[in-house]
């Protein structure tokens, strides 16, 4: 069994895609409520640009890592925070991750909202999974709650 940390690398398609969705967030067009994260490198200092589904939930939003412990999840949490973008409109944030016992209902309303297109990374999980089940995934989605700089 592997020691590392759950990740998911895109395919060449999808890296295509995720371009092309960050360029359309850039330049104004959300894709239901998708933005465009920019979150500092944590070696090269470099923003880093990736769409993202921001998630509205109970009050609060949140971003979750679908495909696990992937680069921009090692960013924020050396950076402690970043910049959502659609179009001009940009909001600057911090972030709280969540430890794993705490990710249930946000991880289920994620997948709600968004398992059509990101199911596949939960490696058999859904939204109608039961608590155990999802409880069992959160170690390998990372989940952060944004709070917008005023």
């Amino acid at each position: 069994m592997s020691s590392s940390p759950y990740y998911l690398q895109g395919s060449r398609f999808t890296i295509r895609m995720n371009s092309a969705i960050g360029w359309l967030a850039r330049h104004g067009f959300s894709l239901k409520g998708t933005a465009e994260l920019s979150v500092r490198g944590r070696k090269s200092g470099q923003l880093q640009r990736i769409p993202v589904n921001p998630h509205p939930y109970e009050g609060a939003e949140y971003l979750v890592s679908a495909r696990g412990h992937s680069q921009w999840v090692r960013n924020m949490r050396v950076a402690g925070g970043g910049e959502l973008r659609v179009g001009r409109k940009v909001r600057e944030f911090t972030v709280v991750e969540l430890p794993d016992e705490e990710k249930l209902p946000v991880l289920r309303a994620y997948l709600e909202k968004w398992g059509w297109e990101v199911n596949q990374y939960f490696k058999g999980v859904t939204a109608k999974s039961t608590d155990e089940e999802l409880i069992a995934a959160a170690p390998d989605h990372p989940v952060f709650r944004i709070s917008v700089k005023p």
